[in-house]
């Protein structure tokens, strides 16, 4: 039993749960200038709050999809704003936060939720398992070259903070994205970025590529000094960037690497299998400074999930999954790339639905969590099948912060 109860907030309510959640990251409480911005992230009905006498914790999502193997757009609920009070830490708080949260999406048919932990350890008790990486750059601007080979062709506009700030949306939905683990990025999923760009100490530009195909692609970044006295840097960094062609890819690069005074570029959580250095004269000069874990993934519907996403090969593996929070989860579900259906075949792998997860959109190996020891083999030569039916031909990368 707990002494509190959880309950959606109603519109009065949410700005409190904002600060709440800034309070658990030592920021200030928004100003109201802020929350002229801040306010458009909160959708409707998706905040919820814990409550003893006052708002204790929050949580809340938005309604976004996701992009799978094979390329369905799965329903996903987009969860951010997590947090409980310092004060009321350790009480099971956030444990009926999410509990209630997840029966909210089983009752509404969301298939997955995804989310960026703000600590490693919290969200794999409660289903979640990490889903996309990302690897972050720092680039020697002055001495990296792009090789003489490297795509050419295209145009590069470039707009100011308010033009990006009204243009990126619809950049960002005319783009056909391809990766798995993308997301739509509804009016929710904006404001914190508007708010940010605004915020931003140095000044904030997108650049625009236009090639063979309209707009390929985008980069949004920003770009002065940084540092102080004798550390003072002139650096750009890069808060967005997604292109569709390899044209796209090298142009946006090639411009970002001919700004003016700028020493270094930085870029973060860009895609595993991104190019970059390849286009590069010396791949030396692109440094990988980071890989973190990205987004995490939570099936809520297995069943649903595994059956919108693609396999490889021509071979089945029977999966056994365990679910603790959704128990409905639970079972065996015989996978093969003619189809996905329930069994009471004998399982060839047993592991938690947040293992599943980090199988979902191949960026993990099933033969790498048995190695870890975060799953069991029951059947043999299962772990080629399965490494084989769940790769993917691309690393999976969202490239959307919520």
């Amino acid at each position: 039993m707990t002494d509190h109860a959880v309950r959606p907030l109603g519109p009065g309510e949410v700005r409190a749960a904002g600060d709440l959640f800034r309070s658990t990251l030592y920021v200030k409480p928004s100003t109201d200038e802020e929350w002229v911005y801040g306010e458009g992230a909160y959708q409707p009905g998706r905040t919820l709050g814990a409550f003893d006498a006052d708002l204790i914790g929050t949580a809340r999502s938005f309604d976004s999809a996701l992009l799978v193997p094979g390329g369905r757009w799965l329903p996903m609920a987009a969860v951010t704003g997590v947090g409980v009070r310092p004060d009321r830490t350790r009480r099971g708080v956030l444990s009926e936060l999410m509990r209630a949260q997840l029966g909210e999406f089983a009752e509404r048919g969301v298939a997955v939720a995804s989310l960026y932990a703000t600590e490693g350890p919290i969200y794999g008790r409660f289903g979640y398992g990490v889903a996309t990486l990302g690897k972050s750059y720092d680039v020697d601007r002055r001495r990296a070259r792009l090789r003489p080979d490297a795509p050419a062709g295209g145009e590069i506009t470039l707009l100011g903070l308010e033009e990006s700030l009204e243009q990126l949306p619809k950049l960002y939905d005319d783009l056909p994205h391809a990766r798995p683990g993308a997301m739509t990025r509804p009016s929710y999923a904006w404001p914190n970025f508007d708010g940010h760009a605004r915020r931003s100490p140095l000044p904030v530009h997108t650049a625009v590529f236009r090639g063979q195909r309209g707009v390929e692609g985008f980069a949004c970044y920003s770009a002065g000094n940084v540092g102080s006295g004798h550390e003072v840097v002139e650096e750009a960094e890069v808060h967005l960037m997604h292109t569709t062609t390899p044209a796209a890819f090298a142009g946006l690069w090639r411009f970002l690497l001919s700004l003016d005074l700028i020493a270094r570029v930085k870029a973060y959580q860009r895609p595993m299998d991104e190019p970059l250095e390849l286009i590069l004269e010396d791949p030396r000069r692109a440094e990988t400074s980071k890989v973190d874990d990205a987004t995490w993934l939570r099936l809520v519907d297995v069943e649903a999930a595994l059956s919108a996403r693609e396999y490889t090969g021509d071979g089945s593996v029977v999966l056994e999954v365990t679910d603790a929070l959704l128990p409905g989860n639970s079972g065996r579900y015989r996978v093969a790339a003619d189809g996905v259906e329930r069994t009471t075949a004998e399982a060839g792998l047993r592991l938690d639905v947040a293992e599943l997860a980090m199988l979902y959109l191949g960026s993990c190996r099933a033969s790498s969590l048995a190695a870890a020891g975060r799953l069991e083999v029951t059947g043999p030569d299962v772990l080629t099948t399965a490494d084989l039916l769940l790769g993917t031909r691309v690393s999976a990368w969202c490239g959307s912060f919520f």
